[in-house]
């Protein structure tokens, strides 16, 4: 097991190394200046323009430049945005909002998966298989935006149930909104594969074997059934995890959420080459970290499974 945790963090490296390089190499590569950018419709002074390119080392060829960067990340330096704000700070005030959103939208599609897929999989085939299986295909192709309007309209303005928009700091409360329009986005592809693996593990000898040792269904079901079947359903929660962290730009826009997906989108606006990588680096990170978990909790889930 330990030999395994230590090869995966050595796969950090490579990896970390290719992405920040790719994503370097994109945004040096974006059209137009980005401090022109910073200035929106006036125009600097040729003395300031050289300044600021020069503060930022944007004068310098792109190899230099992330070599620089590079350099930054091992003294703990993730640079400075235009605004002059270290990026270790804006990344201070915007992750843990992004993190407690992705969460909160985590445990609200494992609820809705888990509990809709393990009775759709024991009902095959029946009314409630049918009616779940039609609303998650419905899920699955409605925009989120378009699921983020109706829940702001019918909870937020209908029922006065949430607030419309996160508020200053970003209380819990304000982020229980989002998090259920994220959940239910994302929830019914974790939903069919839970309903497919039960399907799959009710035929399986191991659950014969347990009912002809005189055991119950309510005993089979939750220990030899939902648990081995949700391998698939954890691998997916696992990969939307990562999505939520750096692709909730759309959701935390329309609630004005101020995290990660926010502030990365206007860092690409503006071309700030160290703020866009800084982001994607934590984002990599954690991404990697999660499925080293996810890795290490199918050997809880399935005995069967050991790392060797």
């Amino acid at each position: 097991m330990l030999r395994y945790i230590l090869f995966r963090f050595l796969q950090v490296i490579p990896v970390l190394l290719g992405t920040t390089f790719l994503i370097y190499f994109m945004v040096f590569a974006m059209p137009g200046n980005p401090v022109l950018a910073l200035f929106g419709d006036k125009t600097p002074s040729p003395a300031v323009l050289e300044q600021i390119t020069q503060q930022y080392n944007l004068d310098k060829p792109f190899i230099v430049q992330y070599f620089l960067y590079l350099t930054g990340i091992f003294r703990g330096d993730l640079g400075l945005t235009f605004s002059g704000q270290p990026v270790t700070e804006v990344l201070a005030s915007t992750f843990p909002v992004t993190i407690q959103l992705a969460l909160m939208a985590i445990v609200i599609e494992l609820v809705l998966a888990i509990s809709i897929g393990l009775i759709s999989g024991l009902r095959k085939g029946k009314f409630f298989d049918n009616i779940s299986l039609i609303i998650g295909l419905i899920m699955m192709s409605v925009p989120i935006f378009v699921i983020a309007f109706i829940g702001q309209y019918f909870l937020g303005i209908k029922w006065s149930l949430f607030r419309t928009t996160v508020g200053p700091g970003a209380p819990i409360q304000d982020l229980i909104l989002p998090a259920i329009v994220l959940g239910i986005s994302l929830y019914a592809t974790s939903m069919r594969l839970t309903r497919a693996s039960v399907i799959d593990t009710l035929n399986q000898d191991f659950v014969r074997t347990a009912y002809s040792k005189g055991l119950s269904r309510n005993r089979v079901i939750p220990v030899h059934v939902l648990r081995n079947s949700l391998i698939p359903t954890i691998t997916n929660t696992a990969t939307n995890f990562g999505v939520l962290m750096v692709g909730a730009t759309v959701t935390e826009g329309i609630f004005n959420v101020p995290g990660v997906g926010n502030t990365l989108f206007k860092a690409i606006k503006l071309g700030e080459n160290t703020t866009v990588v800084s982001f994607v680096t934590v984002m990599v990170l954690v991404y990697l970290f999660v499925n080293l978990f996810v890795d290490l909790l199918y050997a809880v889930l399935d005995p069967r499974i050991r790392y060797a």
